[in-house]
């Protein structure tokens, strides 16, 4: 696992746009907003990127890699094609599957399950209804959350562009494979549930 995901806090910005297709995010460390990793869906087939501009957006597969600035494969996030309920998929730099996310069915707010490889449930990914913020817990413990950061209302009002800042815990050890998933789970929050 990169070393780079040992950090605690990590700042999500998406890339500002009017008609996009693609998720495309920079990730940025928020004590001197240094770009540290790029998150790319540079894989869009012709059909995928029609459907991104209907109703159907969020049924929609995608295949999201994340990189360090200078290029080195930090995970992959997948899912194929989603009627009702999301599972996607994680693998490391090597593209080994690290984990998975099943999305719960009647969830307000939205909830999933972060598995591990052999799928054990590590913790709950449980977001608010009334807002953007998550939190993935177990057992009462809180090992990470997100919230969204507003850039100012005029800007959200005429783009779909969105910022996060993610906040590990530090009872998650550094190489731990938790934190790859947790990582990865921003990005599902945000095509998965927030879309």
């Amino acid at each position: 696992m990169n070393p780079i995901l040992d950090r605690n806090l990590f700042f999500v910005k998406e890339h500002v746009g009017m008609f996009k297709a693609a998720n495309n995010y920079d990730i940025h460390d928020p004590s001197n907003q240094e770009m540290i990793m790029t998150c790319r869906e540079e894989n869009l087939g012709f059909l995928t990127k029609m459907f991104r501009f209907t109703d159907y957006k969020r049924m929609t597969p995608f295949d999201i890699e994340i990189k360090t600035a200078t290029g080195e494969k930090v995970l992959t996030v997948k899912r194929g094609i989603s009627i009702f309920l999301s599972t996607v998929e994680v693998f490391d730099e090597k593209d080994q599957l690290v984990g998975k996310f099943k999305q719960k069915f009647f969830s307000i707010g939205g909830k999933f399950d972060v598995l591990d490889a052999s799928d054990r449930v590590l913790c709950t990914l449980k977001g608010k209804w009334t807002s953007w913020d998550f939190k993935f817990i177990k057992d009462q413990v809180e090992f990470a959350s997100v919230s969204k950061e507003w850039a100012g209302m005029g800007r959200e009002l005429f783009t779909t562009a969105d910022n996060y800042m993610l906040k590990i815990d530090e009872k998650v050890n550094e190489g731990h494979p938790m934190r790859l998933l947790i990582l990865a789970a921003v990005m599902c929050i945000d095509m998965v549930l927030k879309e």
